[in-house]
């Protein structure tokens, strides 16, 4: 069974084409520029390279490319579009949503009905989901929800303290997000240490940012909550923030409802707090010549990673791993460094010298640390890829 795991932005498209029958890539590729007068496109393939730069319309039409060069004679890995079993997709949220499903014109209604929320990532995909559904009917789409991991929060970390009507009635808890990556985390080390009753907290650190507590491979806690702007502030998105401050700022600085929501939701976290970027490394690089707000930014950041790293030792009772995944979790040394600063304390002791070279998936921890510490490069693409051909393989069965 071939999948293609696409990831969407509003103007590009990145995927990437498994066997699932081995679980190898076979091809990744993306267009970037959706709908300008050229859409630079790349795809590799067995180490082969193909860059093209050609008008792309829209999401459909960048598929459609996508399978013409998958199946380009004596360069694509497979001969026909028809062996291509179903396209997923790391989907975010939807309104009493959750899980693997098929996409339909009721899924994609139930994500539209939460665009409000999800201002960055449900209306991309909606919006090219019901262009593949019209454009390309004999494919069949799967939305891979992100909450689908965090099903098995309990209650206790699940509900806020707000009208319990508002929970049963709008569904407003706390969901979690980056389930691929966490799933992946949790499965990926109970390989590593043969081990199925580990407690871990996995650090989803980049653009945009979670920590979650897994105990014996399901999660208990999740950072984020009911939308993916909350938990840790983001690259510029602002995380935890008290909703009283809105009705104040629009009074004093004469912005609507709306423009506030937008500097929160796309001008706050790194960018706002540093005004330098939303990138860290070039916040980390201001930093260190004495750009005052850019190293408060950086100390706030790990200031709120710790916080949480705290509170799920408290929940899981101690840890045996941590693991920093993520952009910024795998490369990020100065970050893993002051994430773990002055934590002996709790058992948990760094190598600075394996934390300075390491590259890839390795531990980082100091021999008398009682908790491991990793770095694992997460894998989302195949977690979709595995969920997508469960769901295929049980919808052909019965039909």
């Amino acid at each position: 069974m071939y999948v293609l795991v696409a990831n969407l932005g509003s103007t590009s498209f990145k995927y990437s084409l498994f066997d699932m029958n081995n679980e190898k890539v076979l091809a990744k590729g993306r267009v970037e520029r959706i709908g300008e007068t050229l859409s630079p496109c790349l795809v590799e393939v067995n180490g082969q390279k193909r860059e093209t730069n050609v008008p792309i319309a829209d999401h459909a039409v960048a598929v459609r490319q996508c399978l013409e060069q998958l199946t380009e004679q004596n360069f694509g890995p497979i001969k026909n579009t028809t062996e291509v079993a179903a396209i997923g997709f790391k989907a975010v949220h939807a309104a009493g949503v959750s899980g693997v499903q098929l996409v339909d014109a009721g899924l994609l209604d139930a994500m539209e009905e939460i665009n409000d929320m999800m201002p960055a990532h449900n209306p991309p995909y909606v919006k090219a989901m019901r262009i593949l559904a019209e454009k390309l009917p004999d494919i069949p789409l799967v939305a891979a929800f992100e909450t689908g991991f965090h099903q098995t929060i309990p209650n206790r970390n699940r509900y806020y303290g707000v009208p319990f009507e508002w929970a049963e009635k709008y569904n407003i808890i706390r969901y979690g997000f980056h389930g691929a990556s966490h799933r992946y985390i949790a499965l990926r080390t109970a390989e590593i240490l043969k081990r199925n009753d580990l407690k871990v907290i996995s650090m989803h650190l980049g653009g945009s940012s979670s920590l979650c507590a897994i105990n014996a491979g399901q999660s208990v806690a999740a950072s984020m909550g009911t939308s993916a702007q909350t938990g840790l502030f983001h690259n510029n998105r602002v995380g935890d923030f008290d909703p009283f401050v809105i009705p104040y700022l629009i009074r004093k600085t004469g912005k609507t409802h709306e423009e506030i929501l937008n500097i929160l939701a796309t001008k706050s976290g790194l960018l706002g707090l540093s005004g330098v970027s939303g990138d860290l490394r070039d916040v980390i690089d201001v930093a260190e010549k004495g750009h005052k707000q850019a190293r408060l930014a950086v100390e706030v950041l790990v200031g709120d990673i710790r916080k949480y790293l705290g509170a799920y030792l408290v929940e899981l009772g101690g840890a045996d791993i941590l693991v920093f995944t993520g952009g910024i979790g795998e490369h990020n040394k100065m970050i893993r460094k002051e994430v773990c600063a002055g934590l002996d304390g709790l058992g948990i002791v760094l190598d600075l010298q394996k934390n300075k070279d390491v590259q890839g998936e390795a531990a980082i921890h100091a021999t008398e640390s009682k908790t491991q510490i990793w770095t694992i490069p997460t894998n989302e693409e195949l977690i979709v890829a595995r969920q997508v051909k469960e769901l295929i393989t049980k919808y052909n069965k019965n039909t």
